[in-house]
């Protein structure tokens, strides 16, 4: 029966993507002005093998002066997870709330260091609360569903 007892197990936390662009350097260097700054945040998860998913955290760091870009960062970090006899439920909650609470913090630390290699002061992106984040996601998709598709 030790074959059905539920699997949790880090496999393996990466970087999958990142890069940043300052595409208006030097000139935008030189301004006083403060920068805005807009921050995305994006959660993916896929099945690699039997068992076996891989999640993603997404950042989007956009800085701008007026009209101007000061840089742009987009990170991917990534976890391979291995998953197994979970219910759907369940299963949701894992790729929704516990993977991408494992991977955000390697994501935070290297959007920090790339924008700092970059010249800039780091930007340290804000604690999550990816369970609030999950069941907000969960509402929307039930609101969006047709009612068509509603038991009758």
């Amino acid at each position: 029966m030790a074959d059905q007892d539920p699997v949790f197990q880090i496999q393996r936390i990466y970087l999958k993507e990142s890069s940043l662009e300052q595409p208006n350097s030097p000139a935008i260097l030189l301004e006083q002005e403060a920068p805005t700054v807009d921050i995305q945040l994006g959660v993916e998860g896929s099945p690699v093998a039997d068992g076996i998913f891989e999640v993603t955290v997404t950042a989007t760091v956009h800085t701008k002066i007026k009209d101007k870009t000061v840089f742009l960062v987009e990170a991917k970090q990534a976890g391979i997870f291995e998953i197994r006899n979970l219910d759907e439920d369940q299963m949701g909650q894992i790729m929704g709330i516990a993977c991408p609470q494992i991977v955000y913090p390697y994501l935070r630390g290297n959007v920090a260091d790339l924008v700092q290699r970059g010249g800039f002061p780091p930007v340290h992106l804000t604690e999550i609360n990816f369970q609030a984040m999950y069941e907000q996601q969960r509402a929307q998709a039930t609101a969006a569903a047709p009612a068509e598709s509603l038991p009758q």
